[in-house]
């Protein structure tokens, strides 16, 4: 009996402490924080401790775990690369919808993040994967009453799988590697926005913004080369041949709002993107890149809808970017579910703008053609360090940053206002006809029409003084520049002659790609060269774009 006493008395007391053991346990870490540690699927930047980024197998299999664990996801195909791989699109939505019809009258916004457009560049696409997961793994998700979320976390699929540490040696990890900037054929997917030469960018179009009609386009990328403290850096689309309420409203408003709340609630900073414009005297002032639409946050602006590019900090540690990116991802999307309804609005009222501005341009409706960059009103401080610049004989100087930590209070050099412009008309008519340049206006979406029948009309003509060929190549071609003059003149145009209307949301799309003195158009990337110089005497010819300035009744057909 004492023995089996003794034996109940081991049990009572190895009870007491098991049962103590396990209080103290769920006591530190909440049966809610293991449930969920256990579901929650890692990225390979959070199993690999942030040494190492996805391959394109990671992603897709990734992407199949939530399907497998979430009704919210459903994936499209945005394109398939040029080496064979099916770029992922992610649909997000509570219900998620089937198509775009099935959001029709439900007053759902469409938010789209696309990240990996360079794939050296890659904490959007681990922050991307990392927001989706956390959103729609959630017992009452977020946002996903009011916006239907898109996510393409692996845009330069081809660039990814060539992952090399010796990829951007500059930037602070991850230590196994990164891909390529390039994608399958060489081409630079941010430099496509107009020539749309590539199936990424050709997807992005027709996949995304023709058939979903997002309101915000976020491109995520990594710096490359400005010195500062900040991981997180933005810019809105620049171009002020977009509609210029679009730009005010976004860096007036939606990005101060998202900067102060990124900051505040998740204690990251964040300033404007650029670099110095004079190393050797910094307080000239910070700017941006250019606003030609052949960077797509530009092109998404002539569209008549807001985008985002998202610039992280190549100098930051990788997780640091990673986690910069991922809460500058979430700040982006709280910003448009409080104010889905005044974001509708704006561009809702940017495209009947448009559309009624080609109904009867006036003399105060124009396209600029140069631009002067002028400061904001607001300089942006810039945490910095002291910098030493060093001379090469050709080329950029080099740049060090000192030890020595500097704040620089300078003027943001953001605002292109037009310098030159040239009347916005009625329409364009092209009466030689190439499937190539239809073609090229359809993948845009524009609405493209044909004559039924020849017609004379007073036309604006452009009569080609000059044009050159850069002498460098630039992604596969020789860039023109071109001067000529504008002469009106009674014209015959056949039947077939294609017919562009400006009276359609996208007109300020289809100026940039037919003005003869766009700075990005079809011109420049080479799509007119064999009918602006004669077969046998090399004489310039006119410009085979002709403007039409007043309206006139015509008999015409849509083409598809």
């Amino acid at each position: 009996m004492k023995y089996e006493n003794y034996i109940r008395y081991e049990r009572k007391i190895f009870f007491i402490y098991f049962s103590l053991i396990l209080l103290l346990i769920f006591c530190i870490f909440p049966l809610s924080a293991l449930s969920s540690t256990e579901q929650k699927p890692l990225t390979v930047a959070e199993a690999s401790n942030f040494t190492a980024t996805s391959r394109y197998d990671d992603v897709t299999s990734f992407i199949k775990e939530l399907q497998r664990k979430s009704s919210l996801l459903r994936v499209e195909t945005l394109c398939v690369s040029p080496e064979g791989r099916t770029v992922p699109l992610l649909v997000i939505g509570e219900p998620v919808p089937s198509s775009p019809l099935a959001l029709s009258g439900d007053g759902r916004a469409v938010v789209y993040i696309q990240a990996n457009i360079h794939a050296g560049e890659v904490e959007g696409k681990e922050a991307s994967l990392m927001l989706a997961r956390d959103i729609i793994l959630k017992e009452k998700p977020p946002f996903l009453d009011k916006l239907v979320i898109l996510i393409a976390p692996i845009f330069n699929a081809d660039g990814n799988e060539k992952i090399n540490p010796a990829n951007r040696r500059n930037q602070a990890g991850p230590e196994k590697g990164v891909g390529v900037r390039y994608n399958g054929q060489n081409l630079d997917l941010n430099r496509d926005g107009i020539k749309l030469e590539s199936p990424e960018v050709q997807g992005l179009v027709r996949n995304v913004l023709m058939r979903w009609d997002p309101a915000l386009l976020v491109d995520c990328h990594t710096t490359n080369g400005s010195y500062h403290e900040e991981p997180v850096t933005y810019v809105w689309g620049l171009n002020p041949n977009g509609d210029t309420s679009l730009i005010k409203y976004m860096r007036e408003k939606m990005m101060p709002s998202i900067n102060k709340n990124l900051r505040e609630k998740y204690k990251v900073l964040s300033i404007p993107y650029g670099n110095f414009m004079d190393f050797n005297n910094p307080e000239k002032g910070w700017r941006p890149s250019g606003p030609q639409p052949r960077y797509l946050t530009n092109y998404i602006s002539l569209r008549n809808r807001l985008a985002i590019l998202n610039e992280n900090y190549a100098y930051a540690d990788y997780k640091t970017r990673v986690m910069g990116c991922y809460y500058f991802l979430l700040s982006i999307l709280e910003y448009c579910y409080d104010h889905k309804d005044g974001i509708a609005q704006l561009i809702h009222s940017a495209d009947r703008k448009t559309i009624q501005r080609g109904m009867r341009p006036s003399a105060d409706d124009t396209f600029a053609v140069e631009y002067d960059l002028k400061p904001l009103k607001d300089k942006v401080t810039i945490l910095g360090w002291e910098m030493e610049v060093i001379p090469r004989e050709s080329g950029w100087p080099r740049v060090k940053k000192k030890d020595k930590k500097k704040t620089y209070r300078v003027p943001y050099f953001s605002d292109f206002v037009p310098k030159r412009s040239v009347p916005f008309p009625y329409a364009y008519l092209i009466p030689k006809v190439n499937p190539e340049i239809t073609e090229k206006l359809l993948q845009h979406g524009l609405a493209v029409e044909k004559l039924r029948e020849p017609v004379s009309l007073e036309v604006e003509s452009f009569r080609i003084k000059e044009i050159k060929g850069a002498s460098r190549l630039f992604q596969g071609h020789y860039l023109n520049s071109v001067k000529g003059e504008y002469h009106l003149e009674k014209k015959e145009f056949p039947e077939g002659t294609l017919f562009i209307a400006t009276a359609q949301p996208l007109a300020n799309v289809a100026a940039y790609l037919l003005e003869p003195e766009s700075d990005d158009g079809l011109l420049v990337w080479n799509f007119f060269d064999r009918y602006v110089v004669s077969q046998w005497r090399r004489e310039l010819q006119s410009y085979p774009v002709y403007r039409l300035l007043k309206p006139v009744n015509l008999v015409k057909e849509s083409i598809e």
